[in-house]
């Protein structure tokens, strides 16, 4: 058992003493002070020895579990959990034409996905902080000084992902764009050299999210599928010429939701370094968690800076903003401010700096705690009126968190795209998963929570069955 007179005293002038208990042992697992098998102290233990009270020792080691850091069974001591690395001789198919299986589709129906509820939108709160960063800009605020975003904005997205998402950076390597596809764009255009077969290829999530595959086959993008599983991206399974840029979503992946394990978190790193690979993280939508507190970001346990991460206010408070921002490797910052300048993906001055005043005061942390109860009451509506009403056609999802619920057909031969357009016919907007893939597709339907209410979930859920069961939508 490690001896807790060991661990380094927890500085409690900078308060999160469970964040602050989280990362030290989380680091020693990873850096291999604390090996796999290995014996924890207790909960009671630790927090007699730091001087904490034991629910936060307690608090600590429940996200290490999660997390896949620590393992334990009922009645037995809690230990540090094994996760051996992943063999890289894998093979998938071969890199295919990459055209999207379907361009339009329809919008403002029942169940979209990735629309939040913006109708809870904080109007009065977000209209001080705009009409006083209106009113009173200062000179230098105005110039062309800070191409990468305002520094208050800056300082306080850095805060504000330290203490949710586990990231590590400096304000300097914050961008702040006007969408996540704009970051995407912007990465690509300093990563990608297209003709070039040794900084063309792109690894993408199997399934993943069509808007980015579009930008990065926009940026001339060699993209080759790799699958995801319960676990999420299985690396092990690329295929062709290492790649220049691997995208993922792994606290959520999208469409399926699952979270990528710890095992493939570390193998995935692993690769990035040997590869020189520069992995993509979009953490588009986890805030939102309703089975426990958000996972980690990547970029957290990344200590070769290999991570490029992506985050964006457009779920969290509304598209309208157009702001999010991504946080790049050192060795980047140059480069990626500079093609920001010849690209002109700015945000304006007066919305950074009202968004710099709105986190600072607690109004956006205040934000995604309410948003966060509304959307797990809806989320466990949705899930539990699918069950009911179309259980005998679709595997439901479990819905642990999000804006979107994926759900598959039990019949493999269903043709999701027919499917969809016969629900969206009737005021729906759900999306078929086929449309996702690159390489040959699972059918299913995405489905969007935000806006469903859930006394109306269970309505939703029966129409939708009974459109199913009336018309034949097999291929």
């Amino acid at each position: 058992m490690t001896a807790v007179a060991q661990w380094p005293a927890l500085d409690r002038t900078s308060g999160d003493l469970e964040g602050q208990v989280y990362r030290v042992m989380r680091d020693r697992i990873l850096h291999g002070q604390m090996p796999a098998g290995q014996r924890v102290p207790s909960t009671r233990t630790m927090a007699l020895s730091l001087g904490v009270a034991r629910s936060t020792v307690v608090n600590a080691y429940d996200r290490l579990k999660a997390e896949g850091y620590l393992q334990s069974a009922t009645g037995a001591a809690t230990r540090v959990a094994a996760f051996p690395s992943a063999p890289l001789s894998g093979r998938a198919a071969a890199p295919l034409p990459n055209q999207p299986r379907i361009t339009e589709f329809k919008t403002g129906g029942l169940f979209e996905p990735g629309v939040p509820d913006v109708s809870a939108f904080p109007h009065a709160a977000w209209a001080r902080c705009l009409g006083a960063r209106g009113r009173s800009l200062r000179v230098h605020d105005l110039g062309y000084s800070d191409h990468g975003g305002v520094r208050e904005l800056r300082e306080a997205i850095l805060e504000h992902i330290v203490a949710t998402r586990g990231v590590i950076a400096r304000p300097e390597q914050i961008v702040i764009v006007p969408s996540t596809g704009a970051a995407i764009g912007l990465l690509a255009s300093v990563l990608i050299r297209p003709g070039d077969p040794a900084n063309e290829v792109v690894w993408m999530e199997e399934p993943g999210y069509a808007s980015a595959q579009a930008i990065l086959r926009m940026a001339g993008a060699s993209l080759v599928p790799v699958p995801c599983d319960a676990e999420g991206i299985d690396i092990a399974r690329g295929a062709g010429p290492p790649p220049r840029l691997i995208y993922v979503t792994p606290s959520h992946q999208y469409p399926t939701g699952v979270t990528m394990s710890l095992p493939r978190r570390l193998a995935l790193l692993e690769y990035a370094r040997a590869s020189g690979a520069i992995v993509l993280e979009d953490d588009y939508d986890s805030e939102f968690q309703y089975a426990s507190r958000p996972i980690a970001a990547l970029q957290g346990i990344d200590r070769d800076e290999v991570v490029a991460y992506i985050g964006t206010f457009s779920k969290t408070l509304a598209p309208g903003l157009r702001v999010a921002y991504a946080v790049v490797p050192s060795r980047l910052v140059i480069a990626v401010e500079a093609a920001q300048r010849l690209r002109g993906a700015v945000v304006p001055i007066h919305i950074q700096a009202a968004l710099a005043d709105f986190m600072r005061e607690g109004r956006f942390r205040a934000h995604l705690r309410r948003m966060n109860g509304i959307y797990a009451e809806r989320m466990a509506a949705t899930v539990s009126a699918l069950d009911r009403h179309c259980g005998a056609r679709l595997e439901v999802g479990a819905g642990g968190g999000g804006l979107q619920l994926a759900s598959w057909f039990r019949e493999v031969e269903t043709d999701d795209l027919a499917a969809a357009r016969i629900i969206n016919a009737q005021g729906f907007a759900v999306r078929p998963i086929s449309a996702l893939y690159l390489g040959p597709a699972r059918p299913g339907l995405l489905l969007g929570i935000a806006r469903m209410e859930a006394h109306a979930a269970d309505a939703a859920a029966a129409k939708i069955a009974k459109l199913l069961a009336a018309p034949p939508v097999n291929a």
